[in-house]
């Protein structure tokens, strides 16, 4: 017969496995209800504090044909973007390919919780069926991950130059700008440490080796070996990579971000918000700076809190509320809804693009 203990360890305690599958499952409930509550409180309560939603309809049913088609062109320049960089970084990947690859994972990002790691799982499966070598997609995915990053704080820093060259000053965007220098500069570092010499990559792979088999030791599961040579060919490759390509890698970044932020900025102007009200150095500097906010995100995609932060940014410096209210709205509609639709449909169709020769 059993007893309530016989789903106890010796000791008395709750088994461990069913403890740590628990753990997980809890945090996700508790992070979907933060989400939850934080979208509702944004869109429900504290928006139309800056601006009733009336009003904002009444700017967006205003928009001619001509500005319509002015939004249609910018999203559509966003997503003829989003593959280069992975282009870039990873010799031999077609646009097409990369496409999909983009815009499935980034639709996962969206759409699921903790979707940056299931997208990228995704992107590793799909390189993988089309023949791409694993350090190949790792060094790409190192690459594009690093630069990226790099990018985002790198924009707000130029924004907060030129606001302050232009005579403006915000203490928001000075402390943006100081924690933009401190995370490039940890970037920088980590990437020097990592990648200056065959004997530093080769003591970095068998020290993480150590850890991960501690770690490994403790649920039971097979330890793990050869990551201090596996670190110093990731090391050659990343090398070998970037001294060739770094400045395709470098433009395409730029380029994917840039294309994000002229989204935002036809929004501004066809929703009515001027040159005068917002010049476009005050509409990257408040853009810029909520990026950084929400590089970690509380809800999928940062909806909510970006709407909230950069319509108060835009108004901040002098956007009509209504008009700021929309602009934001029409870019995140724009910006999060073509993604997501078209990372649905490559998601399904992805396995019809295979490459039609062994990848390198």
């Amino acid at each position: 017969m059993s007893t309530p203990e016989a789903s106890k360890t010796p000791g008395g305690t709750v088994d461990e496995p069913a403890e740590r599958g628990r753990k997980p499952a809890l945090r996700q409930v508790i992070g979907a209800g933060v989400a939850i509550v934080t979208i509702v409180a944004v869109f429900a309560f504290l928006l139309p504090r800056i601006a009733d939603y009336h009003d904002v309809w009444a700017v967006m049913s205003k928009l001619s044909t001509g500005e319509l088609l002015a939004l249609a062109v910018a999203t559509l320049a966003n997503l003829a973007t989003y593959a280069p960089p992975w282009m870039a970084a990873l010799p031999g990947l077609g646009y097409w390919q990369a496409t999909v690859l983009t815009q499935t994972s980034t639709a996962i990002s969206i759409a699921l919780p903790g979707g940056d790691a299931v997208g990228l799982a995704v992107s590793y499966g799909m390189l993988r069926s089309w023949r791409y070598r694993s350090s190949a997609i790792a060094v790409a995915v190192l690459v594009t991950a690093a630069w990226n990053q790099i990018v985002n704080v790198t924009l707000p820093m130029i924004a907060l130059v030129l606001l302050l060259l232009t005579g403006g000053s915000s203490p928001y965007l000075l402390t943006a700008g100081l924690i933009g220098i401190a995370v490039v500069v940890a970037l920088a570092v980590m990437l020097v440490l990592a990648l200056r010499s065959d004997q530093h990559a080769r003591w970095l792979g068998e020290h993480a080796e150590k850890v991960a088999n501690w770690g490994l030791r403790l649920v039971r599961r097979p330890r793990r070996e050869g990551w201090g040579e596996a670190s110093v060919k990731f090391r050659r490759e990343t090398v070998g990579l970037l001294s060739r390509r770094w400045p395709a890698i470098t433009a395409a970044a730029f380029l994917g971000h840039l294309t994000v932020f002229g989204v935002l900025l036809v929004c501004l102007r066809v929703t009515g918000v001027t040159a005068e009200q917002v010049s476009w150095v005050e509409a990257m500097a408040a853009w810029g700076l909520i990026r950084l906010l929400t590089a970690v995100p509380i809800t999928p995609a940062g909806v909510g809190i970006v709407e909230l932060g950069l319509a108060s940014a835009l108004v901040g410096f002098g956007a009509n509320n209504a008009e700021a209210v929309a602009a934001v709205l029409l870019y995140r509609v724009l910006t999060v809804l073509p993604p997501l639709v078209l990372g649905t449909i490559c998601g399904l169709t992805w396995r019809r693009h295979r490459a039609p020769e062994p990848a390198t």
